[in-house]
């Protein structure tokens, strides 16, 4: 076992995948040269160069088709969102292109690509690189969404997703970059489909992803010193969504919080709401809680930044109101 930081165990997945398969490369602003802008590309240009490592242009939606064609022709591309915010000036091509030319070419077209990079709202970064995008991409068909939260997961799941013959958006939190952790030194790969069960308890499910899972951890670290138990679930796979752990622990529960960085209106909790109700409405007791930002652009102001996101208080009093304890 060996600690390393977040953007390392992205780096180790990219070296790794790389390394065994001659088609996987590498697109995207800086992410040669400089190595990336929170350098998960560091040295990969010097040992793979620059057909594989390839600089590009300011210009995502250009390099974003570029990748989708390098796909259907047989490689396997990754591109680097240098914020995922600027992956907006690329949606017609990862929806219309990446997610749909597999369905649309009656199945002729694979299209393994992975696109990744810094999302979420960082440390007075302003609006425009504050974004979540999640949401915006969860309605499009044949794209799997993918939000890795641990240095242990973010290279599992990243090796799978390269290797996964679909469209895969990879999302990494900005500030979760410095996160260390002790990493297996044998090869491993995780399901892009499982959400994980990271603390079992039987008062209430919190279910969240990304950076609310850290923020959850330390809700819960105040909770259990006040005798509460409750379950906490990374959801990890954004889409499709894991139902089956879900619904396990619904059943034991009977109670839900979901806990998201995602915006209120049409959010990742909203979908999940609605499935919940679908499948599991009889098994609740109460209705389910969410807890998202604040449906305005991020501020720039750090005082305000963090009035817009859900913060750990706010879980705890959540859990208390939720499972009818005195605050």
């Amino acid at each position: 076992m060996a600690q390393t930081l977040l953007f390392n165990a992205l780096r180790e997945a990219l070296d790794e995948e790389m390394g065994q398969d001659s088609t996987v490369c590498v697109m995207g602003e800086d992410v040669g040269h400089y190595g990336g802008s929170y350098k998960v590309t560091k040295g990969l240009y010097d040992k793979y160069g620059e057909l594989r490592v390839l600089d590009t242009p300011i210009a995502e939606n250009s390099f974003t088709g570029m990748a989708v064609g390098a796909a259907i022709t047989g490689l396997k591309p990754i591109i680097e969102g240098m914020n995922m915010g600027f992956l907006l000036l690329a949606f017609n091509q990862i929806a219309n292109n990446a997610g749909m030319l597999r369905y649309t070419s009656g199945g002729n077209f694979k299209i393994p690509m992975v696109i990744r990079g810094p999302g979420g709202v960082g440390r007075q970064l302003g609006a425009e690189h504050s974004q979540r995008l999640e949401a915006y991409f969860q309605a499009v068909p044949g794209l799997k969404i993918v939000a890795c939260s641990t240095a242990y997961n973010a290279k599992g799941l990243l090796k799978a997703a390269i290797r996964d013959e679909n469209p895969v958006l990879f999302f990494e939190h900005v500030l979760l970059y410095n996160l260390k952790e002790d990493l297996p030194e044998e090869e491993y790969v995780l399901p892009l489909d499982k959400a994980e069960v990271f603390r079992k308890g039987k008062d209430v499910t919190i279910i969240t992803y990304s950076r609310m899972r850290h923020h959850v951890i330390q809700a819960i670290q105040k909770l259990e010193k006040e005798g509460y138990n409750p379950e906490a679930i990374d959801l990890i796979s954004l889409k499709p969504m894991d139902l089956e752990t879900i619904g396990e622990s619904i059943r034991k529960t009977h109670k839900v919080i979901i806990v998201e960085e995602c915006m209120k209106t049409g959010g990742i909790a909203a979908e999940l709401i609605a499935s919940i109700n679908d499948n599991f409405f009889d098994e609740l007791d109460a209705p389910v809680l969410r807890l998202s930002s604040q449906d305005i652009p991020t501020p720039y102001n750090g005082n305000l930044e963090r009035l817009t996101i859900v913060q750990p208080e706010q879980i705890v009093e959540a859990v208390k109101k939720m499972v009818g304890m005195q605050v």
